[in-house]
């Protein structure tokens, strides 16, 4: 098991990787009927004359399991991935059903809090890449790092 990190155990460069997960196409389809029912991410058929040429995962699809992914790697901070927000989320290329995703965690700035000295933030680059290392997503967001506890003297 992973050792908890703290802010103070993270720094600029720092880069976490995570294993995989391969897509299934029924798993697409069962995402878009709940969440995203369009065409391109229901029916193989629909889907080759859109954009997309064929099924392709929703990006809030690719964004789900990226999620998973994050939890499941090594970037395990003191107190879970609390989320404070995403300066930015893209996706260059569609996913498709076969895809093996794979995500890296690339700390890019951290910033103690100057109100709450227990904890601060961490400014992250999160990359998900498909089987062939292609960019299928690329998301920078703001995760809260809680700071190592002082021992009670």
């Amino acid at each position: 098991m992973t050792p908890s990190l703290y802010l103070e155990d993270l720094s600029p460069g720092q880069r976490f990787a995570s294993a995989s997960l391969t897509l299934d196409p029924d798993a697409i389809r069962e995402f878009a009927a709940r969440f995203d029912p369009q065409p391109f991410h229901l029916d193989d058929e629909a889907a080759r004359p859109t954009l997309f040429g064929g099924l392709a995962a929703s990006g809030w699809h690719t964004a789900s399991l990226t999620m998973r992914l994050l939890v499941d790697s090594d970037f395990k901070l003191a107190g879970g991935l609390v989320g404070a927000g995403i300066d930015e989320l893209r996706w260059p290329r569609p996913t498709r059903p076969g895809d093996r995703l794979s995500a890296e965690i690339e700390v890019l700035e951290i910033t103690p809090s100057r109100s709450k000295p227990d904890r601060g933030m961490v400014r992250v680059l999160i990359t998900t890449s498909n089987q062939q290392g292609e960019t299928v997503q690329t998301c920078i967001g703001r995760i809260l790092a809680w700071r190592r506890p002082v021992p009670a003297a």
